[in-house]
Parts: C-alpha cells; structure tokens; sequence
C-alpha cells in the first residue's frame, strides 16, 4: 500500500500521501490552532491489515496521550508538540509505535519540493509502502490546513493511516483536508528540516529521495 498525498499535477501520488504552494512561512501557527476535528469515541478502532513492516502491538483501545515527542535524526533533533485533545487515536497510535522503537534507524524516504513542501518518514521499507500492521481511521475537519511547522499524517485513502507521516518545511495551502493534523514542529526543527529541503531531491526531480538522507535515529515521548 503506498501512502500518498493530495494529487497535484504532475504530483500524482504524493506520500502514503502529499502537495503545496510558495506561501510565505507561518511558523506562528500551531496545531492547536486547526479546526477541531468531529468529536472522537473515547475507545479507538486500530484494524489489523496484516502488513507490518516491523512486527509491533497494535495500541490499546483507549487512547494514551503525551504532550511532545523528540525524534533524534542525523539532521538533528526534531521537537513536536502533539495534540492529542484534536487527534487523540493519531497521538496514541504515534506514542505507542516510539514506546516499541518501531521509528528507530529508519530513513525519511520522500521529500517533496513542488506544490507540497513535505519530508515523509515513517516506513521502516524505505519504500512508501510499509506500516505497522494496522490502520485506523482520520480526524480531520473541513477546514484543516498545513502550514510550515505542521505535522500530520499521510494515507492511501480515507482512514488509512498507519505510521507514516509528513513534516511541512513550508506553507502547504494546495493541500486538502484529507491529512490528519497531530502535531507541530518548533521553530529549531523547522529550520532543521528546511535546511534538507534546501539540498533538494536526490537526482534533481521534484519528489523523491532527500539528496540529504535523513535517518531517525531514536525517538522518545513524554
């Protein structure tokens, strides 16, 4: 299953799912700013696809939530704020998959430099196809939207997020509601990630590989 983001001609398929334009960079905006998502069931549904690309437990059904999350990358640290109040089932699933060092010593497979402005991680295949085993559903809101510092989910569709996920380095206005919001980058990982963006893709193109190959080392949450 590859995950992908909005389809921008001629950015088909983006992430597990991605797409934006030049906007100027908002890096005042926070996750807790987005629409609120419609309200979620205290108990969250993690559907068992039979595809884990690193064996791990499905999280429990009742969400567990953190405040913040460090992934430590060989571009340096990335600090995020989550928000698990708007996406709940999103944190917990994020959380759980940190605790069982599913994200440790993979690569961010996918940088997107035209119409999105995106570094997708999250696939311990390298490929844009791998997850954890399972999928579960979105909690996005009509007016949801990604500017730099943004932290949300990609998918092959609707409700079927899994483990990968996408840091907006700049403002990703093209981009629909389609992405669940859960997190935001502070303004150090921002410019952290922007730094790789600004080496550009691997080959020249506008999607690909990162010519800088960014690899998660450990993360942790608390």
């Amino acid at each position: 299953m590859r995950l992908r983001l909005a389809a921008l001609p001629p950015i088909a398929a983006l992430l597990v799912g991605l797409a934006a334009c030049s906007a100027a960079p908002d890096e005042s905006t926070s996750a807790a700013s987005q629409p609120a998502a419609p309200t979620t069931a205290s108990a969250c549904a993690y559907t068992s696809d039979g595809s884990a690309a690193k064996p791990v437990t499905p999280p429990p059904a009742e969400p567990k939530t953190a405040k913040a999350a460090t992934l430590k990358t060989s571009a340096g640290d990335l600090t995020i704020a989550l928000d698990g109040e708007h996406a709940p089932c999103t944190v917990s699933s994020f959380v759980s998959l940190i605790s069982q060092q599913y994200f440790d010593r993979t690569a961010c497979h996918r940088l997107t430099t035209s119409g999105i402005y995106v570094l997708q991680c999250g696939d311990p295949t390298d490929t844009g196809r791998g997850g954890p085993g399972y999928t579960f559903a979105d909690e996005t809101a009509p007016g949801m939207s990604y500017p730099a510092g943004t932290v949300a989910m990609a998918n092959a569709g609707p409700d079927t997020n899994g483990s990968q996920f996408f840091l907006v380095y700049d403002d990703s206005t093209s981009l629909p509601p389609n992405y669940t919001v859960f997190g935001h980058l502070d303004e150090a990982s921002l410019a952290a990630v922007r730094a790789v963006a600004k080496k550009g893709v691997e080959g020249g193109g506008p999607d690909g590989a990162p010519a800088e190959k960014v690899t998660i080392l450990s993360a942790s949450a608390s």
